[in-house]
């Protein structure tokens, strides 16, 4: 049996690249979880100066990433499913998992109101945030706003215009929108964020021709590319986290300064592509890549998981590090949720993840073990 199908996972059918970057992505995401999680318990984290730093340094680009790879796989899916097909697979790995993990983190949440940081924010009504303001129930937003924006960017391609180009235009004026809304502070519901990185889904959609080439990443690693984008990708982010620690918030420069913030975002995801281009041609950090292709069932669980790791690690050594927290609940925030989703395989309880029935996992049970 192979539990975590590494087979599968490892092997020369899946795009490597994809998922280094899918696996650096879903770190950075998990570790500002957590520190944002140890903030709102009132864990003081002042002695900890690079936490807090590292926190702010690579919060801009994380989840333009995850959109832009999104968009990658546009074409080549849409011209094998038609817009029908699109939209069902969507909501069946993207939507429903956010609607059931959603529901499950809100109940928990007001059960256990006395424990946990969602104070009187969370409600009942929070399950029909949901569908309509999904900001309001914590991480949930992102698979929301990664669900409307292939549906919104599908239903254009297919009735409007198959011009990349024009859905690039299309993408910067709703990303124009969205910084006005963002500046001003209007209510703008979950409209806000399906404007904002409708952009980033159609740039994937751009270059994705070029990635996929058969020269593809390996073009990406040439010194000529490499060393400017590594200086931009230093400087930028530099001044970014300077302006957002000034404002002492982590959304200064994203709500307030939207035309920096967009080449701020845009070099980290090639920065990001590079390093996990890198990765593969080295073919080292395999555990990388795992972590990669579980990316949404983490993304899923995880608030789960170090809330209650960070409860259980209080009650018990109250006198623990805030750094060594940090890092248990990192740990744990990051790999329980994989092993849930692969002991729910083994249970036969699938469709708490995903209406898909993931063939390729649930065969990697029943697979005789490698022999050397």
């Amino acid at each position: 049996m192979s539990f975590f199908n590494n087979r599968h996972i490892l092997g020369d059918k899946r795009y490597a690249w994809i998922d280094y970057d899918r696996g650096l992505s879903i770190i950075l995401v998990t570790y500002r979880h957590v520190c944002e999680n140890m903030e709102k318990a009132g864990i003081n984290l002042d002695s900890y100066p690079l936490l807090q730093y590292f926190n702010y340094f690579f919060f801009g680009f994380r989840m333009p990433l995850f959109f832009f790879a999104s968009g990658l796989f546009f074409s080549k899916t849409f011209s094998r499913q038609g817009i029908q097909g699109y939209a069902k697979s969507r909501f069946q790995t993207i939507l429903y998992p956010m609607l059931v993990w959603g529901c499950i983190q809100i109940g928990l949440q007001i059960l256990f109101s006395d424990y946990t940081n969602s104070g009187q924010s969370i409600s009942w009504h929070s399950f029909l945030d949901l569908l309509t303001d999904p900001r309001k129930t914590g991480q949930f937003w992102y698979l929301h706003a990664l669900f409307s924006v292939g549906l919104l960017y599908a239903f254009i391609h297919r009735f409007v215009t198959k011009n990349t180009g024009l859905q690039i235009l299309f993408g910067l004026i709703l990303y124009t929108v969205s910084a006005y809304v963002n500046d001003t502070g209007l209510e703008f519901y979950f409209f806000n964020d399906l404007f904002k990185y409708y952009l980033f889904f159609g740039l994937g959609t751009l270059v994705a021709p070029y990635l996929f080439s058969s020269q593809g990443t390996a073009r990406l690693l040439k010194p000529a590319l490499v060393i400017p984008i590594f200086v931009s990708f230093v400087g930028l982010q530099y001044l970014f986290t300077e302006l957002n620690r000034q404002a002492n918030s982590y959304y200064f420069v994203e709500n307030h300064m939207a035309y920096l913030f967009l080449p701020v975002a845009l070099v980290g995801c090639t920065a990001s592509i590079i390093f996990s281009a890198w990765l593969k041609k080295i073919n080292t950090l395999k555990a990388l890549r795992v972590v990669g292709y579980h990316s949404v069932h983490i993304y899923c669980m995880q608030i789960i998981c170090m809330s209650v790791t960070r409860l259980v690690f209080v009650k018990a050594i109250p006198e623990m590090s805030p750094l060594i927290l940090s890092f248990f609940m990192l740990l744990i925030g990051l790999g329980l949720p994989i092993i849930v989703y692969r002991i729910g395989l083994n249970l036969g309880v699938w469709h708490l993840f995903t209406l898909k029935k993931p063939k390729e996992d649930i065969a990697a049970l029943k697979e005789p073990p490698a022999t050397t």
